[in-house]
């Protein structure tokens, strides 16, 4: 081994052990880990774990004169009810303290271990508005409101006093993901001071999916400035942001799957949207919302608003309008392009077909590889042209020896150009379909449609298989391997083998071609097995396409066209536009240095 490919090996160690360190999981992810293990380890002992301590409820302070002689002084000391609303699509269930939304489930939803999807439940989720009363700042999330329900909605009521309130009304419609919702002050010009008032809303969300960091690193609040694209915060780490450049149309608490929308009918006014990553078991992530609405001194002021409780299905969110859907990460510039206007339609037309999406994995793998047609054809064509120098390159080799690799491909450069073979001739169409395998690296992950859905060994195509369970973390690998992600991982190191066979790569190239698949099984181990099995299916296919073109390809023809173009002149030889107008390029170059000696 000479010294080049030491150092080129050292190097990839060196990345390796890097990732390894960088993407060690954290001590959140480690404390997880460790109350599994322990709830695990009690289960096979058969001894049930310590209930969790329940509070004694206690009863209420009552409140002195003075308290209830102030700002709703009525509505701070009550005992806290729950109403529900549903129709085929959500349960809501409200509850007088705050007149809030208490719980969200999305019907005909399951998660991972097949219990109803509850988007956020309890006491700890806030929702309200904050109003600078007389001096005094009342958050309305405390205080105990009236409820009048009727058939499609309910309203609930704080009264100042007999005359001033505050009023939250919903309403939810048959078959709708909406709720309409309108916030109504009666009175209180009187008395609330500034032009503004804060609604705030906190919530956390609760765990859906198999995997809970990825859950994680799907998971975000979005935000949309008016005339602007979506924004989110920071997906791995806690943020505070201050929203102040423009008037925000929407904001919404998103996970990897599901979303909660609020989407007024005027613009908040400017806001701040917070996020931290918990690492309790179960829940996902806290989000935080403080919006600005204007306050016009008016006896009687109303806010409308609409909730979108629901699935991150693409279409689902392009119907709410305002560019909700974007929210959806499709990856950056110009894989999301690629993902919008060629895959999301492809697979939209072969999903209308019911075939099942296990079989709609090739069909978008022969949709793929027939655009790929003539970039194959060039591939194999490339490829054929080695094989019919492979006699002269292995002369060359035995020649020059294979310890001294820089030689060696400078020697292999001289043939290529003596024969007139472009050396770019199988790494540029290469390069040509990368966007496509980066772009379906970002679709299946966020790919709604693939939730729940199994095939074969599979449970679910948007999670992965853990076919093998370790028991332990592997640094690099996790607790598991994906059977689906070793298929795609040996069916690229096959593909790599016959590529290496007939291009007669050698040195520091031939053994990253084999190291890149063994870095990508841990990258993609704890990928969805959906991504794996698009890859292993285009591995398959790719192979099938080249080998059957090249048994179409005349050897013969090939040689002799290389034997003529040896015998040609260097200035009949026919050259690339690019090599064409480098060569012009350096000419001009050459020429003008000549004349400014001249000038000299």
């Amino acid at each position: 081994m000479d010294r080049n490919t030491f150092t080129g090996l050292f190097l990839i160690m060196v990345i390796l052990g890097g990732a390894v360190f960088l993407m060690k999981p954290s001590e959140a992810d480690m404390k997880k880990e460790r109350e599994k293990i322990t709830a695990d380890s009690l289960k096979k002992a058969g001894v049930k774990p310590a209930a969790a301590a329940v509070a004694t409820p206690t009863a209420p302070t009552k409140p002195d004169s003075t308290t209830l002689a102030g700002p709703f002084g009525a509505n701070i000391n009550g005992t806290a009810t729950t109403s529900v609303l549903e129709n085929e699509n959500l349960k809501l269930t409200f509850s007088t303290l705050g007149g809030k939304i208490l719980s969200v489930q999305v019907k005909n939803q399951k998660t991972y271990t097949g219990k109803p999807v509850i988007l956020f439940d309890g006491n700890d989720n806030k929702f309200g508005l904050n109003l600078n009363i007389n001096g005094k700042m009342v958050n309305t999330n405390s205080l105990y409101f009236t409820p009048t329900q009727t058939a499609s909605g309910i309203s609930m009521r704080a009264n100042y006093n007999a005359d001033k309130y505050i009023e939250f009304v919903y309403n939810l419609k048959p078959n709708s993901n909406n709720v309409d919702f309108n916030i109504n002050l009666n009175g209180l010009n009187a008395v609330v001071q500034g032009n503004n008032v804060t609604l705030n809303w906190e919530a956390t969300l609760l765990e859906q999916e198999k995997s809970a960091k990825k859950e994680q690193e799907h998971a975000a609040p979005y935000f949309k400035y008016l005339e602007k694209n979506p924004d989110h915060l920071g997906i791995g780490k806690d943020e505070k942001k201050e929203l102040k450049e423009g008037k925000i149309e929407w904001f919404s608490f998103k996970q990897q799957f599901f979303s909660a929308v609020l989407i007024p009918q005027v613009p908040f006014e400017k806001g701040n949207l917070e996020v931290k990553i918990s690492t309790e078991p179960g829940l996902i992530k806290w989000y935080g919302a403080n919006m600005q609405l204007p306050f016009a001194q008016l006896a009687s002021q109303s806010y409308a608003m609409k909730f979108y409780f629901g699935t991150n299905k693409f279409d689902a969110l392009k119907a709410q309008g305002q560019e909700i859907e974007k929210q959806v990460d499709m990856g950056y510039w110009p894989l999301k392009y690629i993902n919008r206007w060629i895959v999301l339609p492809v697979f939209k037309l072969l999903e209308s077909f019911n075939w099942g999406y296990g079989f709609d994995h090739p069909s978008i793998d022969d949709f793929v590889e027939t655009g790929h047609v003539a970039i194959n054809l060039q591939i194999v064509h490339f490829n054929g042209q080695n094989e019919v120098l492979k006699p002269e390159m292995d002369e060359i080799k035995a020649k020059v020896g294979e310890d001294n690799a820089t030689l060696l491909q400078q020697e292999y450069l001289k043939l290529y150009k003596k024969v007139g073979v472009n050396p770019l001739g199988g790494c540029l169409p290469m390069l040509l379909q990368l966007p496509f395998v980066m772009a379906f690296f970002f679709f299946f992950p966020n790919l709604f449609e693939l939730r729940g859905e199994s095939f074969l060994w599979m449970k679910s195509l948007s999670t992965y298989d853990d076919f093998i369970k370790f028991g332990f973390t592997i640094p690099f690998i996790g607790d598991h391997l994906s059977l689906m992600c070793i298929l795609m991982t040996i069916s690229t190191l096959i593909y790599t083998y016959f590529n290496n066979q007939i291009s007669g790569a050698t040195g520091q190239m031939k053994y990253i071609g084999y190291i890149m698949p063994i870095i990508f099984l841990g990258v993609l181990n704890s990928y969805p097995s959906g991504l794996n099995y698009y890859y292993f299916l285009a591995n398959m296919l790719t192979f099938l396409q080249q080998f059957l073109i090249r048994k179409m390809v005349n050897d013969e023809k090939i040689h002799a066209i290389l034997q003529e173009n040896k015998t040609k002149p260097a200035s009949e030889k026919k050259k690339s536009k690019f090599q064409a107008r480098l060569d012009d390029y350096m000419r001009t170059q050459a020429q003008a240095k000549t004349q400014e000696k001249k000038g000299k």
